[in-house]
């Protein structure tokens, strides 16, 4: 952490300019309103979402592949799988190559609610990106992949003491 010396008392984040907090304010707010409306229509939250998206894209994965790429902790699948096997959306099988893990796939309940998700999801995007240039979103989506693409780099960064 920074002493005191090198960082005044009298600074502070600028938010409208900060991009960790822009990014993470949006994230959480969409976030929360995609949970809300997901519960309330399909019985999953956003995190089973999710997964199940996920598992649309690529079927018969770990757990931990779902943790890397979308980045949830192994708990917080852990419970979403769950509950999604419980609900008949997901199953399991024994991975032929490793004997000790499991691989998960989508259901045909699985892939229905999915499809019935994302109608929803991209509804929700459109109205998101109301007003934003089809060259804005391009950029956008550039510097997104930016963004993660560095984010090993800066998840390693340590400060000088």
């Amino acid at each position: 952490m920074p002493s005191n010396s090198t960082a005044s008392i009298n600074q502070q984040l600028d938010l409208d300019k900060y991009v960790p907090a822009l990014v993470n304010f949006l994230s959480n707010k969409l976030s929360a309103g995609a949970s809300h409306c997901y519960r309330k229509y399909f019985d999953v939250g956003v995190i089973e979402w999710r997964v199940l998206a996920m598992l649309k894209v690529e079927s018969d994965i770990s757990a931990n592949r779902i943790c890397q790429v979308i980045g949830l902790d192994k708990a917080a699948v852990s419970r979403a799988l769950k509950q999604l096997q419980t609900a008949g959306h997901v199953s399991f099988l024994k991975d032929k190559y490793d004997g000790r893990s499991s691989l998960v796939q989508l259901t045909a309940q699985g892939i229905e609610l999915h499809d019935k998700i994302l109608e929803v999801a991209l509804a929700r995007e459109k109205l998101l990106l109301e007003g934003v240039s089809p060259e804005d979103l391009e950029v956008l989506l550039k510097v997104l992949l930016k963004l993660n693409q560095n984010l090993k780099q800066v998840n390693m960064y340590e400060p000088n003491d």
